[in-house]
């Protein structure tokens, strides 16, 4: 399995996108049982996703975008049904694909790919990719938005969504998210683009 590292020496990513008009909630899932598409959340998980309701219940949410994938769903379900909303699902929003192949050190993989954004591993996705795809799907959500809109997806992707935002996010901080987790993204300041709600 080989490695690319591509031309781009731990440069930054393109500034594609800029902090919304509009609150744009972006939820890492809740505790699930797996890394399938069809792993459903555990029975903390199921608890958690109530736990995300009540706390983005009162944000004025509008719309709902969420990963195709069945722990991104049913962590967003309960606000859905409380909001009355529909879950739209939209297959740009799941998890980066690292690796076709199981590898024991795919951390340090994944650390690389923060640093060298077109660092591929064989058939596997590198972050600008991943990146370039979120930001479109980011895009769709946005349009036609009458509200603040949530979108659920992964930990690989919402890292590199909030990289792409304001070019600070890592490695570091990818590590210390949780499952569920939540950052609002506004454009309020201008060096301080999200702020996490999840606590």
């Amino acid at each position: 399995m080989g490695a690319t590292l591509g031309p781009d020496v731990r440069d930054e990513p393109d500034r594609a996108v800029s902090a919304p008009a509009l609150p744009l909630y972006l939820v890492r899932h809740c505790q699930a049982t797996g890394q399938e598409p069809d792993a459903p959340l555990t029975l903390a998980g199921t608890a958690q996703a109530e736990r995300l309701a009540d706390l983005l219940e009162s944000h004025g949410i509008t719309r709902i975008v969420s990963s195709p994938y069945a722990r991104a769903i049913q962590s967003i379900a309960p606000l859905a049904a409380r909001l009355r909303i529909a879950v739209e699902t939209d297959d740009r929003l799941i998890e980066r694909m690292l690796s076709a192949t199981p590898m024991g050190d795919w951390r340090d993989h994944l650390r690389v790919g923060f640093a060298y954004l077109d660092y591929r591993v064989g058939d596997g996705e590198s972050s600008r990719s991943a990146m370039a795809r979120a930001t479109a799907a980011l895009a769709t959500a946005r349009r036609h938005a009458h509200g603040p809109v949530a979108v659920v997806t992964h930990g690989n992707l919402l890292a590199l969504l909030l990289r792409q935002i304001d070019g600070r996010c890592g490695f570091p901080e990818w590590e210390r998210f949780t499952n569920p987790d939540v950052y609002r993204v506004t454009a309020s300041h201008a060096t301080q683009p999200f702020e996490r709600l999840w606590t």
